[in-house]
């Protein structure tokens, strides 16, 4: 099947917000579709309604592979690792192509960051 996860996304116009927009992804950052979408599957591909703006998202079959993932909470690294094995491509490619289409779906309030391991250490208070 072709690889092709950049145009994983086929957006309407720009929707700028989300709580976690200062937190850089990476690949140990846990993500998880908003519950303010709904989505359905169309034969390989996926569309996604965002309830707040009204606007419809198309997905591509590699994306609503992502998408299908996004379901349940996953590091980027799952989600990356999940990719390459369906999927013929580089994996330097497909994690800076994931992390891109996630920025965008974050962006658009289509995902949140549960998590971060870029949010530095816990602090225990006893």
């Amino acid at each position: 099947m072709p690889y092709s996860l950049l145009n994983g996304l086929g957006i309407a116009h720009r929707v700028e917000g989300s709580v976690e927009m200062n937190v850089p992804l990476s690949t140990q950052s846990i993500v998880v579709a908003t519950s303010e979408q709904v989505s359905c599957q169309l034969g390989e591909e996926s569309v996604i309604l965002h309830l707040k703006n009204s606007v419809y998202y198309g997905m591509n079959p590699v994306g609503a592979s992502v998408w299908k993932l996004l379901q349940q909470q996953r590091s980027v690294a799952e989600l990356r690792d999940a990719v390459l094995d369906e999927y013929e491509v580089e994996a330097e490619r497909c994690e800076r192509d994931l992390l891109t289409l996630l920025e965008e779906m974050r962006n658009k309030g289509l995902i949140q960051v549960v998590s971060s391991h870029d949010e530095g250490p816990e602090l225990i208070v006893r």
